[in-house]
């Protein structure tokens, strides 16, 4: 049996964790401090997998930044099902 981890449970298993800061939170990647930056090796190898699985081969670049990543990370995601 598995167990799933919501938002709230995740909270209460970090003392460290303080809801009121909001530092944390899922920013845009366009905002994203190190945006400009190379994808990581860890982006260029998901989003290739999912560009094939996604069967648009031209979504993977290898050029792209880490923020163009990951916004075609979550395109191709919901394309290859993997809401």
């Amino acid at each position: 049996m598995s167990k799933s981890i919501t938002k709230d449970t995740a909270h209460s298993e970090n003392p460290k964790t303080d809801p009121k800061d909001v530092s944390n939170q899922i920013k845009d990647p366009d905002q994203w401090t190190t945006g400009g930056e190379p994808m990581t090796g860890a982006q260029a190898s998901y989003l290739k997998t999912l560009s094939e699985e996604a069967k648009e081969p031209d979504a993977f670049d290898d050029s792209i930044d880490k923020a163009e990543a990951s916004k075609r990370i979550d395109s191709l995601r919901h394309k290859a099902g993997h809401a």
